[in-house]
């Protein structure tokens, strides 16, 4: 059997929260330990910044070398922390930051410089988990089902596990590990953009705007007739495939509670294309904060709906242990994504590693 390694995953999400940095003691197989983690929040000036390449615009070289030095601070930092030191760290899993997502034209991009992170941290680096799915013919997303099928080899099944980011996505896990994934609709990116444009911060904390608000109905049908939901899974979403309705008549708790309406009957609209009704839902990612969101999803689908935490897993670094977890299986040949799981034609192996110390980038693994 292949011996555990030790990797840091690295994950910026949709939602553009910050940095979170994890440990995962692993053999990229069935075998997984969780090690210390850091969430290190971005500032303002770095969300502006992201903000000004999404879609693939503005000074993406710069930002993209800002945002790998970014990185390389917080893995430092980690290891300092943590009493590691880089010698003890067998990969670095660096997913980026996504700009674009486009499969169905065989596009999608992550910035960040792995050959840069590597040289900064003294660790090996495996980046680039998407490309060769998508290019492929996959959505290449979701990829964390995997590491969630890993994690969940003792809970009873089927079972579904939401992570809510900027955008939803679902792993269904049904007997014999037979997969299902994809992206639900928006996660928090509509909540925390009404917000936004609301001059009221960057997301509806704690759901008290929503809570406090009455939901649009007339509007959420509106939303919910969006030709996205019809489509067969596995199927992939952009952060920005989905916007703020024009000028609504919204007060801000109105526009709040329709918007979280809306990312919550949407994993409804998911649940239809499952095989088989979860016996439950467990939820990871930002959206799991917010108590308004969870109210929402426990009224909508006829499963009980708990945080992940419930079975004993970190909801807030989940993404950053399935990147370094993946960057296991990479070192070892194995596949990232399934047919169930991006829709990609075979099992595929992914990510491109870049050695340390000036050694050369490999290809494709």
């Amino acid at each position: 059997m292949t011996g555990m390694r030790t990797a840091i995953g690295l994950m910026s999400g949709t939602s553009m929260d910050g940095i979170d940095a994890a440990v995962l003691f692993s053999d990229g197989r069935e075998r997984v330990g969780q090690g210390p983690t850091l969430a290190e929040p971005y500032d303002d000036e770095m969300k502006a910044l992201l903000r000004t390449v999404l879609g693939g615009q503005g000074e993406v070289a710069t930002v993209a070398d800002i945002l790998t030095r970014a990185h390389a601070k917080v893995v430092n930092k980690l290891l300092v922390d943590s009493d590691l030191t880089a010698d003890k760290i067998d990969v670095i899993g660096f997913h980026g930051h996504t700009i674009l997502h486009q499969p169905e034209v065989h596009r999608t991009w992550q910035i960040g410089d792995g050959a840069l992170l590597a040289a900064l941290t003294g660790i090996d680096v495996v980046d680039d988990f998407r490309t060769a799915d998508v290019a492929a013919g996959g959505q290449g997303a979701p990829l964390a089902p995997l590491y969630h099928g890993a994690l969940a080899a003792a809970l009873p099944r089927p079972l579904a596990v939401l992570n809510i980011g900027g955008v939803a996505n679902v792993t269904w896990i049904g007997a014999d590990d037979l997969m299902l994934a994809f992206d639900t609709g928006p996660g928090n990116a509509l909540i925390n953009d009404w917000v936004r444009l609301c001059g009221r911060g960057d997301m509806d904390r704690d759901g008290k705007l929503a809570a406090a608000g009455r939901v649009d109905d007339g509007a959420l049908a509106a939303l919910l007739a969006n030709a996205y939901f019809d489509l067969a899974p596995p199927k992939s979403l952009d952060r920005d495939d989905f916007t703020l309705p024009t000028a609504p008549a919204w007060s801000v708790e109105e526009g709040a509670a329709t918007l979280t309406a809306f990312t919550a009957q949407a994993v409804a609209v998911a649940g239809s294309h499952l095989p088989a009704a979860p016996r439950q839902w467990l939820v990871c990612g930002g959206g799991r904060h917010n108590p308004a969101l969870m109210t929402a999803l426990a009224g909508v689908l006829d499963a009980p709906v708990a945080p992940v935490e419930t079975v004993g897993w970190r909801g807030d670094f989940l993404e950053a242990e399935a990147f370094a977890y993946l960057a296991v299986r990479h070192l070892d040949g194995l596949p990232l994504s399934l047919p169930g799981t991006t829709g990609v034609p075979r099992s595929l192996p992914g990510g491109r590693l870049h050695r340390h110390a000036g050694k050369a980038p490999s290809g494709q693994g």
